[in-house]
């Protein structure tokens, strides 16, 4: 049976060339004789693979050894806890910006451990816009900044780094490994893997070794970033076949040219899917045009009953995963990494001949 193209917010799109190794090595691992997810985590085996994986994550992004990469579990939401709890104490003042349904929860799940300042929202806009950065009103005593670079949900993406007096935060869950970044600039990255890294049941932290050590008396242990660190994230069995296919990303991006190829091609598929829904007069994208993300493109057709129709063909067609987040309907195709140009351009000629025979 012939793949699908596979538009899944996430878990996402696999590289075809990371399935087929992993099939390969499935039964036999390098004729180890037994597959990695029967692997302990503590053999040689199993070390040798996140060493590996650990060195490809930090050449592509360029992460320097001022910094510590956790891959850990508990998905990117239980870091919206593990944040405050570990980088601001009791009582003390964290900033957030909330530009979207991720933020939210982020900004919620922060206010049980810390006094959350929302320095600027997009809330008003139906978040359409990220607020310009001369209008957030930041805190002068924060114990971090707190940002998510691209909002999976609504499709808006910053195209800038803020400046922050304080610690930057940032959740990159479904921007991370599109583009290059200047790491340097941020205290924390944290990522959930079930989008450009990995499958789901890994999340990777990238922080800054001068902020470890700070956790509250009350953290878990299993949420202490130092604990993570001391014990290159093995304190407790690690997803390890998570950790394995993500290693494997992590060479095929190589093999790809790095990030800056991978921006050049992420750029290309975006823009031509906006251009033809800008044009089209039929499907429409609510994002401001200078904040539309790369990765999660979300558009409406000119008549919400043509939505069920619209998604049993475009599933006939082989085109998967197209109906919009629940909280705000619509469709939304995610053009992640993974997600072949040739996808983008088979979308494109379904919505073409959609809004042909029901224009």
């Amino acid at each position: 049976m012939a793949r699908c193209y596979n538009f899944c917010a996430g878990p996402a799109a696999m590289p075809e060339a990371v399935l087929r190794q992993a099939k390969e090595e499935l039964m036999d691992w390098r004729g180890r004789g037994l597959s990695v997810m029967e692997m302990s985590h503590r053999s040689d085996e199993m070390v040798s693979i996140a060493t590996e994986a650990e060195a490809d994550f930090r050449e592509l992004l360029g992460i320097s050894d001022d910094y510590a990469v956790l891959f850990l579990q508990g998905g990117a939401s239980s870091q919206f806890a593990a944040i405050p709890l570990n980088l601001a104490e009791e009582n003390s003042v964290v900033d957030y910006v909330n530009t979207g349904q991720w933020s939210k929860k982020a900004i919620k799940e922060a206010s049980r451990y810390a006094k959350v300042n929302v320095a600027a929202s997009s809330e008003d806009t139906n978040f359409t816009t990220i607020p310009a950065f001369d209008s957030w009103q930041l805190s002068d005593n924060a114990a971090y900044l707190h940002y998510t670079p691209n909002e999976t949900i609504g499709g808006v993406e910053y195209f800038w780094t803020p400046e922050s007096r304080a610690p930057l935060v940032a959740d990159m869950s479904s921007t991370i490994l599109s583009r290059p970044i200047d790491v340097d600039k941020f205290g924390l990255i944290y990522a959930g893997a079930q989008k450009n890294i990995g499958p789901a049941g890994l999340t990777i932290v990238v922080v800054r070794k001068d902020l470890l050590g700070k956790a509250r008396a009350i953290t878990p242990t299993m949420l202490n970033y130092q604990t993570a660190a001391e014990n290159d994230s093995m304190y407790n069995t690690p997803p390890t076949m998570a950790w394995y296919l993500s290693g494997l990303v992590f060479k095929w991006l190589k093999a790809q040219g790095g990030l800056q190829s991978m921006e050049v091609i992420n750029r290309r598929k975006a823009e031509k899917l906006y251009a033809y829904i800008d044009g089209s007069g039929f499907y429409s994208n609510p994002v401001e045009v200078a904040s539309r993300s790369l990765m999660n493109i979300p558009f409406v057709l000119a008549d919400a009953k043509l939505d069920k129709a619209f998604l049993q063909g475009a599933d006939d067609a082989g085109l998967l995963n197209l109906k919009g987040h629940r909280s705000v309907g619509g469709m939304r195709a995610s053009v992640y990494n993974a997600v072949p140009e040739e996808a983008v351009d088979a979308l494109i000629d379904y919505m073409k001949d959609f809004a042909r025979e029901n224009g």
